[in-house]
């Protein structure tokens, strides 16, 4: 491949040599650069593939493309752009072919409710025939074949990737969860998407390695909508117009707002023995019942999200209710069996907003007792720290304040700035800073009635301790609990 082609759809100077080179390889990390390929200098939070020149070129990279001026040894290409990031974006789906533009790719972004719109969206439409490729959070769905996710998502190379190996699996179109870190480092410029989402915007990914302020924030969830051809929003949500100011797309609405094109109307809990669900009736745009296993309003909006997109795909109504039903998505709202006493799930809720989302919800099917076990992730806000504490605090019964995601902080500092929190409010609380140990006192103390919520790692199945990633399943902690209860 000429390097001309994967330059294509850029503006861009040559600094040195030529681009009618010959590329065998587009790579962006310098481990992986190998004889003839193309690097991509990109300035990282961590490092900056500018300082690796000389390192890619004594490997035998052909060409580099940078937006700073390097000393480059004679003989390698070099390719000046405004915006590396944004350049491997065009340059990635050239290398690829191309793949988005062969796919009806459907992007969701929000706070709150990507992963399990994502979910149900593809459930529906596989419903009536269609193959569906899905990125997020938890994973990328690839035909049979699952990846674990790192970033929900993904890097613009790895994005173009799984689009190409999507089509070889006979996808026809794609749902993904696309965050405003996604957005603003430009992982998901040059895509057109078919449908874009916006689901809801809370107070969360503001700090020094995410967004520098909430407008901002609000900024980069609003580039969504300059890329596609239709847009799907919550008119529910305050910000609704802030993140739809510059939209270049067609708009609908959905909500339980009456100026909704598409409304939830007669909303109903349903609450039988070891079961939480809800039901309310479709208006505007559609027009019938739906009950759905998961609990709560926010599943209301999820589901009526995923009912609004795929009315553009024709889905038959009975086809939406029936997969609608059986959607169910790990570390969202999972029951796990513990007692026929107490009922106790695990969720992702990691910030103020989705844990005060979720305790509202429960508390709606009046428990004798929530009883919420959570932590917060090292190296982010304090201000998510403080503000979760006081949410617990004011509407848990109990809380068991414990360790998440430590990174390279100490997990008891991590906690005293959630007893901050909490010790605003008049909320009952213990820390135990050993996951599991925090998990044993919970069941172990359990009363009848009670919902006990282990929060913050919904899917994960690890725990990030300075730098090193250990294994670690909620999951697998409660069944090793009730194993060593049941033997004392």
């Amino acid at each position: 491949m000429r390097l001309t082609q994967l330059l294509e759809r850029l503006q861009y100077e040559v600094i040195q040599g030529s681009d009618e080179i010959e590329i065998t390889e587009l790579i962006n990390d310098s481990r992986k650069v190998t004889e003839g390929s193309v690097f991509v200098c990109i300035s990282g939070a961590v490092s900056d593939g500018h300082v690796y020149v000389q390192d890619v070129a004594s490997k035998g990279a052909a060409a580099v493309i940078v937006q700073k001026e390097v000393e480059a040894p004679e003989g390698l290409t070099v390719i000046r752009v405004e915006d590396t990031r944004y350049a491997l974006a065009l340059m990635s789906a050239a290398y690829f072919g191309y793949p988005a533009e062969k796919l009806k790719v459907i992007g969701i972004t929000g706070t709150k409710g990507k992963t399990t719109t994502t979910y149900m969206v593809k459930s529906i439409l596989e419903g009536v025939g269609h193959k569906v490729g899905l990125i997020g959070t938890i994973e990328a769905l690839i035909g049979d074949k699952s990846i674990p996710a790192n970033n929900t998502t993904p890097e613009s190379y790895t994005i173009h990737k799984y689009f190409a190996e999507m089509l070889e699996a006979g996808c026809d179109s794609v749902v993904m969860e696309v965050s405003s870190q996604g957005l603003m480092l430009h992982r998901t410029a040059g895509i057109m998407f078919e449908i874009g989402i916006f689901t809801n915007l809370g107070e969360d990914h503001i700090g020094p390695n995410e967004h520098k302020d909430f407008d901002d924030y609000k900024r980069c969830k609003g580039i969504l909508f300059t890329q596609c051809r239709l847009g799907i929003a919550n008119v529910d949500d305050q910000w609704y117009e802030d993140v739809f100011r510059n939209a270049t797309c067609r708009v609908e609405t959905f909500g339980f707002s009456e100026k909704a094109d598409l409304r939830a109307t007669d909303i109903q809990h349903i609450t039988r023995p070891g079961y939480l669900g809800v039901k309310y009736h479709v208006n505007g745009l559609m027009d019938f019942d739906v009950e759905i296993n998961i609990p709560g309003d926010f599943s209301v909006y999820n589901s009526l999200t995923a009912i609004a997109v795929c009315r553009h795909f024709d889905v038959p109504i009975e086809n939406i209710k029936k997969a609608l039903k059986v959607a169910k998505v790990r570390g969202r709202i999972e029951m796990v069996k513990v007692s026929d006493h107490f009922t106790m799930m695990i969720d992702y809720a990691h910030n103020a907003m989705s844990l005060e989302s979720l305790l509202h919800t429960l508390r709606d099917y009046n428990p004798e007792r929530i009883v919420t076990i959570f932590g917060c992730g090292g190296n982010r806000s304090k201000t998510r720290r403080y503000e979760m504490g006081e949410v617990s605090g004011n509407m848990s019964d109990f809380t068991i304040i414990t360790s998440d995601n430590p990174r390279f902080e100490e997990p008891e500092a991590i906690i005293a700035d959630i007893v901050v929190g909490i010790e605003k409010t008049d909320g009952k609380y213990i820390a135990i800073c050993d996951r599991k140990e925090a998990i044993r006192y919970a069941i172990e103390h359990g009363q009848p009635g009670d919902v006990i919520i282990l929060a913050g790692k919904g899917h994960e199945t690890y725990q990030e301790i300075k730098g090193v990633k250990y294994d670690m399943d909620d999951r697998v902690l409660i069944k090793e609990v009730l194993e060593e209860l049941h033997v004392r």
